[in-house]
């Protein structure tokens, strides 16, 4: 039952109770303080069904672009539904504020709404500080521009509710402090209630105890008088008890009144954190401005997925957040291990290393006491039977992964310190791996939890290809972990299994028919021949182990697997295939980084360059500034229960572009940067800045000139680092003093990486005949609703004194690609297949009508490729030689 509050009613009293308090502490607007400007930001005119987070490590506000949000002081959620109204003196028609919703503006530190209408202009300022006041989280400011007296209603729902699984407590009662002028939200029990207000606002209705029972708004009502009020800041001030002691009333207006005062502060140093942030992780600087601030994004919003969990103050990554409605887990709200292991690629990459080691240890403090790791965790995990719910160790492919992750951290950051110390932990999930095989393959199989579908026609898999192409992976980085423990005879007992693996996979499960590699192997050895993008696993940690995997990349690449924004998991040749379904041909960000990692490694970097900027331009699709988690596999439109901020999303532009991209591996035992890069044609400079070493950094600077490719390498630090590549031809030695001259810095480091004498770049572009020059027709951009229609290209090949090319686009559709020339040839179009191919308009052809009477005068010429008519999709291979 619900303990009543004991409260004196004024007599012949007809509103509502007031609890007095003895030592109530003032609360104020506070005055306006700067904020920063610095950084990525991104601006737009608000899409009102579209979401928002500002998330941090103690708290997150969840949202839509109108405004109304629901409010977390991690892990309770405190109030949701809030909206805003306003009346204007003098004018009678209220309005409702968040349909005068106009604009959004996202930077780390903070998301801005700003609503307009004639009479006034409100900005709503939200950010999340990690070092909030304690029982705080978000803080939510309101700045008035009015111009005559305005009354504004603030009305929320009372939520208190503990995130799932943890027991709640019903529906929470609301009562209004007058001493302190704040709303107490208690529940039944004396160790859990929460604080709300807004300095100077007055409660709304308070329905007197003898008034029969019936709902009412919980309101807050702020007078804002121009005069008075201008330069102000008004706090939404939320605060939560947790404990007997923390959940009084008192004590929540003395947290209130604490963070009321320590805002200015909190958000300065919020603010300066994102500054360090992005001062000391890895920047890109490339010609495709939307890539380089799509991958600062990313670096942000992993930055945001930090949570405090219960109860010791572990900071660790949860999986993403999105509006909870009415249940109590916003989003992927929790902490996962599968998330965060493919996720500390980037982050290693980027070069926190300190996030990524508290993560694996999070993680091995986890670890089941048969050596399984953990799946999930909910961050009120600790506070229940967590082992009675089914989802911690749901998953087969968290251990496998913990090895990969715990290889990559440490070549990345040489803490081989952390091997020793863990050696127990590292050796158990190697031990559960190799002892879990049901059918005698010596591979490891789902016996052990799910690989990656939760469900599948025809009933769960036996074994998926992708978890054994991570088993087969692990194995090597377990052998590159045994030598580092010097351990020579596990370190070769680990890489014979690895080379076993490899072959076995190769037996069990290319399928001929389809040129690729089957999706799963029936416990009978039987196949499940769907055509997947599992397969591209095999490139995750470096070269690939399929014999037969080009074909595999051309799927990757074709339409029945990829979309404009991204790759379905499922063919649309499938007869299961549905885009609508979360496993069964939906788009996924993670699948797309997947495969443009393996597009680039296997030597593909058009497509690679293709998948990348999809998942890159997700960065403004929906929640801004972070990346889905996924979409239909038939038009461009996120799913309405897309987890909308999610952690491995973002991580997949990071990680294709320093690896893929860049193709950038750092070896810190051996004080080697290999560079193995596939830039576009078109990019005459970039950098990578600011890459993690041992002790300071180092940049990696790539310039061409003169038909080949200069890598060089600058750091800060005292250690000799050597610079390598695996590319034909590469060499060291480089000449850097004229370069040092010009950049005024020492280069420790230097390659020539001869570059092919004709280049395509980047994109396929669509064409509209009537453009002159051809080369300046512009990328159609994907629009809500768009079905996929832009030419791709599923594979290049360059050979001696040729280079190859495969087209895709829809029937009728002419498709435009730039040629880069890095030698003098004159290139010359040959139709491979020539049959029923009309001569007078050959499907490929060289324009040359912008190099005047020189034919060589021009180092750029537009290919243009038409497509026959017809329905749906055509291929077309060109050749091209000189």
């Amino acid at each position: 039952m619900r303990i009543l509050v004991l409260c004196f009613l004024a007599a012949g009293a007809i509103g509502g109770a007031f609890c007095p308090m003895a030592h109530a502490q003032a609360l104020a607007p506070i005055p306006a303080f700067p904020l920063e400007t610095a950084g990525p930001v991104i601006q737009a005119h608000v899409e009102t069904e579209k979401p928002f987070t500002v998330a941090g490590e103690r708290g997150v506000v969840v949202g839509q672009q109108d405004g109304g949000f629901e409010a977390w002081v991690l892990p309770v959620k405190l109030l949701s539904h809030l909206t805003i109204e306003a009346g204007i003196e003098g004018y009678t028609v209220p309005i409702d504020l968040n349909r005068q919703a106009a604009a959004i503006e996202v930077r780390p530190d903070r998301t801005v709404i700003t609503y307009t209408h004639i009479g006034f202009t409100v900005r709503q300022i939200v950010f999340s500080p990690n070092a909030a006041t304690p029982g705080t989280g978000p803080v939510v400011l309101f700045e008035f521009d009015c111009l005559h007296p305005t009354d504004f209603t603030f009305r929320f729902t009372p939520e208190l509710k503990w995130m799932w699984p943890e027991r709640n407590e019903g529906v929470p009662g609301a009562e209004w402090v007058a001493a302190g002028g704040y709303y107490v939200l208690h529940a039944d029990y004396p160790d859990l209630a929460g604080a709300v207000t807004i300095p100077g606002a007055q409660p709304g209705i308070l329905a007197p105890y003898q008034e029969r029972p019936q709902v009412h708004p919980v309101e807050l009502k702020l007078h804002i008088d121009p005069a008075r009020d201008h330069g102000k800041l008004y706090p939404l001030l939320m605060a939560v008890g947790t404990t007997p002691a923390t959940a009084t009333s008192a004590a929540l207006g003395a947290t209130l009144a604490q963070l009321n005062g320590s805002i200015a502060a909190g958000y300065k140093a919020h603010a300066e954190s994102y500054k360090k942030l992005l001062a000391n992780s890895v920047s890109i600087e490339t010609p495709d401005k939307a890539l380089n601030e799509a991958f600062e994004w990313a670096v942000v919003s992993i930055e945001q997925l930090r949570a405090k969990a219960l109860p010791n103050n572990e900071t660790a990554l949860v999986a993403g957040y999105y509006a909870s409605a009415d249940s109590a887990r916003p989003g992927f709200g929790w902490f996962f291990g599968r998330d965060s292991l493919f996720t500390l690629y980037a982050i290693n990459g980027y070069g926190d290393f300190a996030l990524s080691k508290a993560e694996l240890e999070f993680l091995i403090r986890r670890q089941r006491a048969d050596g399984k790791m953990m799946h999930e965790y909910s961050q009120t995990a600790a506070a229940i039977d967590w082992q009675a719910f089914p989802y911690m160790y749901a998953s087969a492919d968290a251990t496998p992964l913990f090895l990969l992750a715990a290889a990559d951290y440490v070549k990345a950051s040489g803490d081989v310190a952390f091997l020793t110390e863990h050696r127990e932990a590292i050796e158990k999930a190697w031990a559960f791996e190799t002892t879990h095989d049901t059918d005698g393959d010596g591979i490891y199989d789902n016996s052990q939890g799910t690989g990656w579908v939760e469900s599948w026609p025809g009933g769960q898999p036996h074994q998926e290809v992708y978890l054994a192409l991570l088993d087969q992976q692990a194995s090597g980085a377990m052998a590159e972990i045994e030598d580092l423990l010097q351990s020579a005879d596990k370190a070769a007992a680990a890489r014979r299994r690895a080379e076993s693996t490899a072959k076995t996979i190769e037996a069990e499960y290319y399928d001929k028919e389809k040129s690729c590699y089957a999706f799963s192997r029936n416990a009978d050895g039987t196949l499940d021949r769907a055509t997947t993008v599992y397969p591209a696993l095999a490139w995750w940690t470096g070269k690939s182990i399929l014999v037969h995997g080009d074909e595999c990349l051309r799927q990757f690449a074709g339409h029945a697997l990829a979309t404009d924004w991204g790759l379905r998991d499922v063919s649309t040749e499938e007869q299961f295939y549905d885009g609508m379904s979360y496993h069964q041909g939906s788009v996924w960000p993670l699948f797309t980084g997947w495969a443009a990692l393996a597009e680039y490694r296997g030597g593909q970097p058009l497509a690679g360059y293709q998948l990348l900027m999809e998942n890159a331009n997700l960065t403004r699709a929906q929640d801004l500034g972070a990346v889905t988690e996924l979409l239909s596999g038939d038009v461009f439109v996120p799913f309405g229960r897309s987890t909308s901020h999610q952690l491995w999303s973002s991580a997949m532009v990071i990680t294709p572009a320093l690896r893929g991209l860049f193709g950038i591996e750092v070896d810190a035992q051996k004080k080697t940067i290999t560079v193995n890069p596939r830039l576009p044609a078109g990019w005459e400079h970039a950098e990578v800045v600011d890459l993690p070493l041992l002790t300071g950094t180092g940049m990696v600077n790539f310039v061409r000139k003169d038909g080949v490719l200069e890598v060089k390498l600058t750091t800060s630090g005292d250690e000799k680092w050597t610079l390598r590549s695996d590319l034909p031809g590469a060499r060291s030695g480089l000449k850097l003093a004229e370069w040092e001259k010009a950049a005024k810095i020492p280069a420790h480091g230097g390659l020539s990486i001869p570059l092919p004498a004709l280049e395509v770049d980047g994109y396929a572009k669509p064409y509209d005949k009537s453009a002159i020059p051809a080369a300046t027709w512009p990328m159609k951009e994907t629009l809500p609703g768009d079905r996929s229609s832009r030419v791709r290209v599923l594979h290049e090949e360059q050979g001696d004194k040729a280079l190859t090319l495969t087209f895709e686009g829809k029937a009728g559709s002419t498709g435009l690609v730039t040629l880069f020339r890095n030698a003098r040839i004159e290139p010359q179009v040959r139709l491979v297949d020539g049959k029923n191919r009309n001569i007078e308009k050959p499907e490929a052809s060289i324009s040359y009508r912008d190099c005047d009477a020189n034919p060589y005068e021009c180092k750029t010429l537009p290919l243009l490729v038409d497509f026959p008519p017809g329905e749906g999709w055509k291929t077309i291979t060109v050749t091209l030689t000189w």
